[in-house]
């Protein structure tokens, strides 16, 4: 068969696909309407994470399945901006790994609104000025942000969904390497590029900044300086990369949460957010763990926080696989609650990839 006659076939092939997208988006209209009437919300993880993941396992190729979930997840946020646009407020500025994280979820339909710290986040989410809100909880190098995990303790707002970002750090710059004077970045970033700023820039100013995105603009500001930041940051203020992946670690991850005022249903593939405080005494811990051994649960997480309100008072929090409305994971958290001092479910979301 000849190319031209393959390319004929492709353009029909191209048609019904359009066909077929827009009949998907009229349905998705449809489910819109009926939703308005019953007061119910338009963004569902876990209904995408059913679709993706039944997708995928009945896909037989030759289209792998990391770029099948990409394509899919795309067209279900096309669905999504055509039902509602969604306001999401994020730890800005634009351009920061917190935007990117936000954007690579909910995709270019919805409205950002990038905001100076993650009690703003939280705070234009509880006064229903934004739908949901992106906020960093941890990095693979790094660990936790302990900011992040002390809002939860005040605020009623649950965590709907997560994002695992792969997170790639650049010199960018206007000039040469070997005239930088100056390296602006957050400190997140800057900890986790340490060792390769020693061995190639030893001498160089590091200057703390609030975000990546406000380090690229500070570079471009100045002279003799330069920003440890995303491609996007550096496209977006008219940087050069000067070096690219300065990362110390090659698997280099970062978690973001996505905070609403409503729960998630089941997915079938969840995980579940809590917190607790316990009465300081010997094996108190122990003891509370004890309900998630003897039903089975895995936990994948466990942080402890100062509660800030008496000296030597923790909280713990704690993340486990399976959905607050499990059976075994429903008695798990009734027995925990009879032993510990209060006991709050942060929220129970799809597994993150």
């Amino acid at each position: 068969m000849s190319v031209e006659k393959l390319r004929e076939e492709i353009d029909e092939i191209d048609l019904e696909i359009l066909k077929l997208l827009n009949e998907r988006a009229r349905k998705a209209l449809e489910i819109a309407k009926i939703k308005e009437k019953e007061g119910k919300g338009y963004y569902s993880p876990e209904r995408e994470k059913i679709v993706v993941d039944k997708l995928t396992k009945l896909n037989k190729g030759p289209i792998p399945n990391k770029y099948l979930k990409e394509i899919f997840k795309s067209i279900i946020n096309c669905c999504l901006s055509l039902q509602r646009k969604l306001r999401v407020v994020y730890f800005g500025p634009p351009a920061t790994f917190t935007h990117l994280a936000a954007i690579r979820n909910f995709g270019p339909g919805a409205e950002y609104i990038p905001v100076k710290n993650i009690r703003e986040v939280f705070a234009t989410v509880e006064k229903g000025k934004a739908d949901y809100g992106v906020v960093p909880i941890e990095n693979s190098t790094e660990g936790i942000v302990s900011h992040t995990l002390d809002m939860f303790l005040d605020s009623d707002l649950k965590i709907c969904a997560e994002v695992i970002l792969e997170i790639a750090h650049h010199l960018v710059g206007k000039g040469r390497l070997e005239d930088v004077r100056k390296v602006y970045s957050h400190p997140q970033a800057i900890a986790q590029c340490r060792m390769w700023l020693e061995e190639h820039l030893p001498s160089v100013e590091i200057c703390e900044t609030e975000s990546t995105a406000k380090a690229a603009q500070l570079a471009a500001e100045e002279e003799g300086a330069c920003a440890i930041a995303s491609e996007v940051a550096a496209a977006l203020y008219g940087l050069d990369i000067l070096e690219e992946h300065i990362e110390d670690s090659p698997h280099n991850y970062t978690r973001f949460l996505v905070i609403g005022r409503e729960y998630t249903e089941k997915s079938g593939d969840d995980k579940t957010s809590i917190l607790f405080s316990i009465r300081d005494r010997v094996g108190a811990l122990y003891e509370m763990l004890a309900p998630f051994r003897e039903h089975g649960i895995n936990l994948t997480k466990i942080e402890s926080r100062p509660t800030k309100k008496k000296a030597w008072e923790y909280v713990f929090f704690v993340d486990f696989e399976g959905h607050k409305d499990d059976e075994e994971v429903k008695k798990a958290l009734s027995e925990l609650e009879e032993k510990c001092f209060f006991l709050k479910i942060l929220g129970s979301y799809p597994k993150g990839e």
